[in-house]
C-alpha cells in the first residue's frame, strides 16, 4: 500500500527539521500553536475566498467597469491564474531562502494592497493589473504559510494541524459564492474591500506570533526568468484562445500569439533542464504517479472552471438571476466538498488513492451531464441544476484533494514541497485553460440558442473530466517513497 498523503507530508516535516537550523528566538517563550495555525490558515482562507468570490461578480465588475465582453472579462480571472501558477514554484524556493514568516509577510502585505488598488480601479485593465498583484502576493503567502504551519505544529498534532490548514480552502470554496453575491449587494468594490480589514489584522498578529529565522541554507536563487518566460506562454495561449474569435483563427494576431507561447514554453522548458534551480524541475516527471498527478490535475481543473463559470454565467445571463440569488445556488456544490473530502481520506486507506481520485471524477462528470441534459430556459432550479450540482460536488471532494496531496507520495521527501507546488501550478494552467475554452465556446455560438452553447460547453467539460478519472488510475506509485539525507 501506497504511503498516505499526509503520512508523506508528516515525513517531509520531519527530514525539514531534523536538518533546519535553530531559530534565534528559541529561548522566547512561544506563543500558543493554535494561534499561528488560526493566522496562517485565515491567510490562505482569504487568498481562497477571493477565487471564489470573483466568479460569481464577473457579471457586476463587468457592468462597473463599463464592459460587456466576456472575452477581457475573463481576464479578471485568467491574470490571477497565470500569475499565480509561474510564480508558485519560485516564491516557494525565495521563502525556504529568505525564512517563512518573512514570505508570509510579503506575500500578504503585496495581497492586502492590491486588493485595496482592485477596489478603487476604474477601468477593466487597472483591475486586471491589480488582480496581477495579488496573485503574487498569493504566491508568496501560500507556501510560506504551509512551511511555517509544518515547522510550529506540536510534533502530536501535525497530521491536524495539516488538515485544517487545507480544509481553510474548502471552505472558501463553500463561502465564496454567498459572500460575494451578498457583497456584491452593496457594490462590486467590496469584494476587495473585505480583504483589507482582515489582511491587516492577520499581519499584525502575524508580526507578534510568527517564528523568525531561516529555514535553508541553499543561498541560490531560483530561475525567475524561467517563471516570466511561463507567464509569457501560458498568457499568449490564453490570450490566442479568447480573441480568436473576433480576430479570426487564421489570423496574424491568432497565430503570432499561438507561436508565442510555443517559443516562450520551449524555452522555459530548456532552461528548467538547465537551471539549477528551475521553475520546474523536470526530473521529478519521471515518477509514473507524479506525472499522472500533473495530467490529472490540469484537466480536472480544465474541466471543473468551464463547469463553474459557466453555470454562474446560465444563472446570470441566461435565468437572470441577481448576484445573490446565484450565490445560493451555486453554493451546495462547493458546500459538499469539505464532507466529501473526509469520505475521501477514509477511502484512501481501504482502496487505492488512483481509484479514490477516478471515482470523484466520475461523479463531477455524470453532474455535469446531469446539467447539460437538462438545459433550458425553464426556471426548474431544483430539478434541473441542483441535483447534478450536488452530485458533482461530492465528486470534487473526493476527487480533488486526493490528486493534489497523494502527487508527492512517491517522491524523496526533500523534494516533496517542490512537487506539491507544481502540482498545484498545473491546476492553475488547467483553470485559465478551462475559462479560455469556454469564452471561446460562447463567443461561436452564432444562431445557436443559450441552451444549446452552454450544453456544448458542459458536455466537454464532463468529456475533460472523465479523461481526468482515466489519467487518476496512475496516482498510485510504484514505489515506497524514499527518504533522502541532506546535501
Amino acid at each position: 500500500m501506497s504511503q498516505s498523503p499526509v503520512d508523506s507530508a508528516v515525513g517531509h516535516t520531519a527530514a525539514v527539521r531534523a536538518h533546519a537550523p535553530e531559530a534565534p528566538h528559541a529561548g522566547r517563550r512561544k506563543p500558543h500553536p493554535g494561534l499561528v495555525l488560526a493566522v496562517l490558515a485565515t491567510s490562505v482562507f482569504l487568498s481562497a475566498l477571493d477565487a471564489f468570490v470573483v466568479n460569481v461578480a464577473l457579471t457586476p465588475i463587468g457592468q462597473g467597469v463599463g464592459e460587456t465582453s466576456l472575452s477581457k472579462l475573463s481576464w479578471i480571472l485568467n491574470g490571477y491564474a497565470i500569475v499565480y501558477a509561474a510564480l508558485l514554484v519560485p516564491a516557494g524556493r525565495l521563502a525556504d531562502r529568505y525564512g517563512h514568516k518573512s514570505g508570509f509577510l510579503l506575500g500578504l502585505g503585496i495581497f492586502t494592497v492590491a486588493s485595496l488598488g482592485a477596489a478603487l480601479s476604474d477601468n477593466l485593465w487597472a483591475l486586471v493589473a491589480f488582480r496581477f498583484l495579488q496573485a503574487a502576493g498569493a504566491a508568496v503567502l501560500t507556501p510560506a504559510s504551509l512551511g511555517l504551519v509544518l515547522t510550529t505544529a506540536p510534533p502530536a498534532k501535525i497530521t491536524r494541524y495539516i488538515q485544517i490548514w487545507a480544509a481553510s480552502g474548502s471552505l472558501a470554496a463553500a463561502a465564496g459564492p454567498v459572500v460575494g453575491g451578498l457583497l456584491v449587494q452593496v457594490a462590486w468594490q467590496w469584494i476587495f474591500l473585505l480583504n483589507l480589514p482582515i489582511g491587516i489584522i492577520a499581519l499584525v498578529m502575524a508580526v507578534r506570533l510568527l517564528p523568525a529565522g531561516r529555514r535553508s541554507t541553499d543561498t541560490r536563487l531560483p530561475d525567475l526568468l524561467g517563471g516570466a518566460l511561463l507567464v509569457v506562454a501560458i498568457g499568449a495561449l490564453a490570450l490566442g484562445l479568447v480573441q480568436a474569435p473576433e480576430w479570426d483563427w487564421c489570423s496574424g494576431s491568432t497565430i503570432g500569439s499561438f507561436a508565442t507561447a510555443a517559443a516562450a514554453l520551449i524555452l522555459c522548458l530548456v532552461r528548467s533542464k538547465r537551471h539549477a534551480v528551475p521553475v520546474v524541475d523536470l526530473s521529478l516527471l519521471r515518477d509514473r504517479g507524479f506525472a499522472w498527478a500533473n495530467i490529472a490535475t490540469l484537466l480536472f481543473y480544465a474541466a471543473f472552471a468551464v463547469q463553474l463559470l459557466g453555470v454562474t454565467l446560465w444563472l446570470q445571463q441566461v435565468w437572470h438571476w441577481s448576484a445573490i440569488e446565484t450565490g445560493l445556488g451555486v453554493a451546495p456544490g462547493p458546500a459538499m466538498v469539505f464532507v466529501a473530502a473526509s469520505l475521501g481520506q477514509r477511502l484512501a486507506r481501504r482502496v487505492r488513492v488512483g481509484v479514490v481520485a477516478a471515482m470523484g471524477s466520475v461523479l463531477v462528470a455524470l453532474g455535469t451531464a446531469w446539467v447539460a441534459l437538462n438545459a433550458s430556459s425553464s426556471l426548474n432550479y431544483a430539478t434541473d441544476i441542483l441535483p447534478g450540482w450536488l452530485v458533482a460536488g461530492v465528486g470534487v471532494g473526493l476527487a480533488l484533494p486526493t490528486m493534489i496531496s497523494s502527487a508527492t507520495s512517491g517522491l524523496p521527501q526533500d523534494r516533496g514541497a517542490t512537487g506539491s507546488a507544481i502540482v498545484s501550478m498545473a491546476g492553475q494552467v488547467g483553470t485559465v485553460l478551462g475559462v479560455s475554452v469556454l469564452v471561446v465556446i460562447l463567443a461561436d455560438a452564432g444562431s445557436a440558442g443559450p441552451a444549446r452553447t452552454f450544453s456544448l460547453a458542459w458536455w466537454i467539460s464532463a468529456g475533460a473530466m472523465a479523461a481526468s478519472g482515466l489519467a487518476a488510475l496512475g496516482l498510485t506509485p510504484r514505489r515506497h517513497p524514499k527518504t533522502v539525507t541532506a546535501r
